[in-house]
């Protein structure tokens, strides 16, 4: 389970008992209905406090969720970032999540054009020692926008927002004097094509991917036929359950990802595709190589410690690079 960080979680408990659960959830659910409408690029989907403050109900969790788990796999050794900008930051998930992985962090900037977001989001900040000073700029990123220096640039479920033509300079904009650049999207079919085409971007203005992607190759992942996507675990609140009309205690935010560097830091050998497939001592895994090919690779009890360490592997962990270790191919 992918938890809140304690000040957040109590922060965000404080700001919603300010409205009505009745009005939270029939914002909730006008704000799904304009989203699977998709709106135009551009256009206006939060309304209002109630609109921001069911926004965060429902999707803050998860977009911290989805955020730590992309920058904690692409926390490479020896990277320690101390500036970071968070573009289109909503109420600040990306910032809490790059707090946490991250420690090093001392200056951050959120820019969001939505001031009601900009608002609630400054107020959960406050919770926190390593965010209190953060700055909150009220823009619509992109080319000439001015931006401060960082070490670490993040935008979280937002490109996708743009349209697909401005998606390129955005990209190249958000990389610009970055020494690392993380974009998450919602792991569906569209948020990976979205994040495909940010990671050409980023490959062809030579950047090196570190995450997922063990190579800077063309991803071998057949277009149509699968995508590339993760999952983390998240637990529900009663009110998050009662927002959201849900019964379960816990969700499943499935997010794409990409992370890219001017270093060339060490990435993984290799990365689990899939939840493994465990079968009486063995452990079946899907691959994506640095050899720019998807691979299933299967691993027997008698491997001993690859064994073990396949047991203990998840979807979207690293893997070591395939042909160490004795592993084997069905």
């Amino acid at each position: 389970m992918s938890l809140l960080p304690r000040e957040l979680r109590a922060g965000l408990d404080r700001e919603l008992a300010r409205h009505p659960a009745r009005d939270l959830a029939e914002a909730a659910a006008r704000l799904s209905e304009r989203y699977r409408a998709g709106a135009a690029s551009g256009g206006v989907y939060l309304r209002g406090e109630t609109d921001v403050a069911a926004y965060a109900a429902v999707r803050m969790p998860a977009t911290y969720a989805a955020t730590a788990a992309a920058l904690r796999r692409a926390a490479v050794p020896g990277f320690l970032p101390r500036g970071h900008l968070d573009v289109g930051g909503g109420t600040g998930a990306a910032i809490w999540a790059a707090a946490g992985v991250w420690p090093s962090i001392e200056q951050v900037t959120v820019v969001e054009r939505d001031p009601h977001a900009i608002d609630l989001g400054r107020r959960l900040a406050r919770t926190s020692p390593a965010l209190r000073g953060a700055t909150w700029r009220r823009a619509s990123a992109g080319p000439g926008l001015d931006r401060p220096a960082a070490d670490l640039v993040t935008m979280a479920y937002a490109l996708g927002e743009l349209s697909p033509e401005d998606r390129p300079a955005a990209v190249r904009w958000l990389a610009a004097d970055a020494a690392m650049v993380v974009i998450v999207e919602p792991g569906t079919p569209a948020g990976y094509a979205t994040i495909a085409a940010a990671r050409e971007v980023l490959a062809a203005n030579g950047l090196t991917i570190v995450a997922p992607c063990p190579h800077d190759g063309p991803c071998p992942i057949r277009r149509g036929e699968d995508w590339c996507h993760f999952s983390v675990r998240l637990p529900r609140s009663a009110l998050h359950r009662r927002v959201k009309a849900g019964t379960l205690g816990f969700e499943d935010e499935r997010f794409s990802y990409v992370a890219a560097t001017t270093t060339r830091w060490p990435r993984a050998g290799a990365r689990v595709l899939r939840h493994p497939r465990t079968r009486k001592g063995m452990v079946s895994l899907r691959v994506c190589t640095d050899e720019e090919s998807v691979r299933d690779v299967t691993v027997s009890r008698r491997q001993g410690g690859l064994y073990r360490l396949a047991r203990d592997t998840g979807w979207g962990d690293a893997w070591p690079r395939t042909g160490e270790e004795g592993d084997e191919t069905p």
